[in-house]
């Protein structure tokens, strides 16, 4: 089930795991000052937080971030959904007319698969490759 919620603390305990504790991001460079601001998307298995995507607005835009599955749960469909569930989301919104995200490069292609386009040349995000992708409504 993914669900947007108003607690957020299950997300932020997500990306700790994922983001700090797996991939070695800092605290620092993880966590920002957007998250009392952002939409927060949380997905659940069995009652049990498994993934989350945070969702802010900018102009036109739906940006897409910090998208993160624990491990036990990849592999599963749950991340193409979470992202899916983002899209639908931002829809709801009439301003927005595109979605935007930041892609690790390992994962280009599955993003674009979901119908995202990579644009701009890769950059540095806390020592990880990065592109932007968007994709239009």
């Amino acid at each position: 089930m993914i669900s947007v919620v108003t607690d957020y603390a299950p997300c932020i305990a997500l990306r700790r795991a994922v983001f700090m504790d797996e991939q070695g991001i800092s605290e620092a460079e993880e966590m920002d000052d957007l998250d009392d601001s952002a939409i927060h998307l949380l997905a659940t298995v069995d009652g049990r937080a498994v993934g989350t995507a945070r969702l802010l607005i900018v102009g036109d835009t739906g940006k897409i971030g910090r998208i993160c599955v624990l491990k036990a749960q990849r592999g599963t469909g749950l991340g193409a959904k979470l992202v899916l569930a983002a899209i639908d989301h931002l829809r709801t919104i009439p301003s927005i007319n595109r979605a935007k995200l930041s892609a690790q490069d390992h994962a280009i292609g599955f993003y674009e698969k979901l119908g995202f386009v990579a644009e701009g040349p890769f950059y540095d995000d806390a020592g990880i490759p990065h592109k932007d992708m968007v994709r239009a409504f």
